[in-house]
């Protein structure tokens, strides 16, 4: 890219948060962006992610931008394959790939508050631009835990997330560290191979039915002839989530029912007493992600696998130790433990002019004004920020809502002309953050009785968004200028002067 180049809105991130920015900015007349993308191609966590097994655990036909419907979806949860396919057609579609710097990855953006622009470093050169919108997502950068003795485990060891594709499990002993939803799915798919594969499991995840299916022909012809068919069948699919979340949020002892369903999934398939105990949670469903999968359980079972029930501790050389001290040598181990979600790594390359950086600002936890602005960082705003997630439904749904926030504010800066900026007063921070938090109190995440991705090292819940998506919707339709501090690059002198003549 050249030598500081100056754009109007920089994307950093290709994934869906990435390129549905994007889309909105074209959309929005707006042709003066680019997409920063560390990788090669777009995707996102759909193209990081290539695990045996891998695959979306939200309907098909919810977990797709509502502006770029698919009437194809295979099948009713789509593997990594067709949603990455689908994102490089949305890329085509709307013509993204002249915005698109591949192999840029951003090292630091600062804060220029003489000229009110950011100045961002990448690997292929610097550039300026009036706004950034960080889409680098939560689920970006792999977290392997520190383990004693694994820098010298004389094996093969990889993270989920970067999944060595040249290494052959076949016949090999494989330590599977960590049960969450990467782990369920690459169990029952490498589980063939290995010839002893051995779960590390902390702590056992509630586990649901996947109720998958082909998507039949004629289906798919339907919805490609009549479109109103796939927008019904998305509205229900929709529905039936927004009417769950009060048991999530307000309600969760009535997730009771739901437990004993858990239970006999896992009764159908775990005929040991003692297996059972150890795959049975001591906590509420729904307290970490309910997980859906049909093969998990019957994997488990198999005469070839073995279930630890407690966490990795230990690595002398070939020997993994587990917190109860039992041991098992292994040829391979994979690690599934998540990413970095409440600590993101692109919080330390972002800087304001006096150099403190938003890592710095969130050292005691992550908040954003609705989830977009952070107060001291003006004209940054991020896609898929703090209490943004969600436990039950589909996260496309929450982007979108972002995107509408993201167009209004860059119609804001027009409408308040010359070079300006918009920064997020601490006090509207603080108030959103602290309707937030009171209102996370009574969900599930934060009573269940588990300690979850969802919570920081405080204990505090900044990932998840307590209420519907249609509250989120309503929150984030529009920019509330009272909430920002309107900040504008005084004119030039000779200007001031030239204007107090006339």
């Amino acid at each position: 890219m050249a030598e500081h180049e100056h754009v109007r809105v920089a994307v950093i991130g290709s994934g869906f948060g990435g390129l549905g920015a994007a889309v909105r900015l074209r959309r929005e007349g707006i042709t003066d962006f680019v997409v920063l993308e560390r990788a090669g191609s777009v995707g996102g966590t759909w193209r990081d992610n290539s695990y045996p097994g891998c695959a979306c655990d939200v309907p098909s036909h919810l977990y797709s931008f509502s502006f770029a419907p698919n009437p194809d979806w295979p099948r009713t949860f789509s593997g990594q394959r067709h949603i990455r396919a689908y994102l490089e057609h949305v890329t085509d579609l709307f013509g993204l790939r002249p915005h698109i710097r591949f192999d840029s990855e951003v090292k630091l953006m600062t804060w220029d508050e003489d000229n009110l622009w950011w100045t961002i470093e990448t690997t292929r050169g610097t550039l300026r631009a009036d706004v950034v919108v960080s889409a680098t997502g939560p689920l970006s950068d792999p977290k392997v835990p520190e383990i004693p003795g694994l820098d010298s485990f004389p094996g093969k060891v990889f993270h989920s997330a970067r999944w060595d594709h040249d290494y052959d499990l076949r016949g090999k002993r494989v330590a599977m560290v960590g049960t969450g939803a990467s782990a369920i799915q690459i169990v029952p798919a490498i589980q063939p191979q290995a010839g002893r594969l051995t779960l590390f499991q902390r702590t056992p995840p509630w586990v649901m039915p996947r109720m998958d299916r082909a998507i039949s022909g004629a289906e798919r012809w339907l919805h490609r002839r009549l479109p109103v068919t796939a927008q019904a069948r998305r509205g229900l699919l929709w529905g039936i989530r927004e009417l769950q979340v009060q048991a999530f949020t307000k309600r969760p002892d009535e997730l009771g029912l739901v437990e004993q369903l858990a239970k006999r999934n896992m009764a159908r398939a775990i005929k040991d007493p003692a297996l059972r105990a150890k795959l049975t949670p001591d906590y509420r469903i729904g307290c970490k992600r309910i997980l859906l999968s049909s093969e998990y359980y019957p994997a488990l079972a198999r005469p070839n696998v073995d279930v630890v029930a407690s966490g990795l501790a230990e690595i002398r050389g070939s020997t993994l130790v587990a917190a109860d001290g039992t041991e098992a040598e292994v040829d391979a181990i994979v690690f599934s433990t998540g990413f970095h979600v409440t600590d993101m790594p692109i919080a330390e390359r972002v800087a304001r002019a006096d150099g403190t950086t938003l890592a710095e600002t969130w050292k005691n936890g992550m908040r954003a004004l609705r989830g977009a602005s952070a107060a001291g960082f003006p004209n940054f705003m991020t896609v898929i920020g703090p209490n943004t997630g969600l436990g039950n439904s589909s996260m496309i749904l929450m982007i979108e809502s972002q995107l509408n926030y993201l167009a209004d504010y860059l119609r804001q800066l027009d409408v308040l002309g010359g070079r300006t900026a918009l920064d997020a007063r601490p006090a509207a921070v603080d108030a959103w953050n602290e309707r937030v938090q009171e209102r996370m109190k009574r969900t599930v995440w934060n009573t269940g009785g588990c300690t979850s991705w969802y919570l920081d090292p405080s204990g505090r819940n900044t990932t998840i968004w307590p209420g519907t998506t249609t509250e989120f919707r309503r929150a984030t339709r529009r920019v509330d200028l009272a909430e920002y501090e309107v900040i504008r690059k005084p004119a030039p002198v000779a200007s001031r002067k030239s204007e107090a003549l006339a």
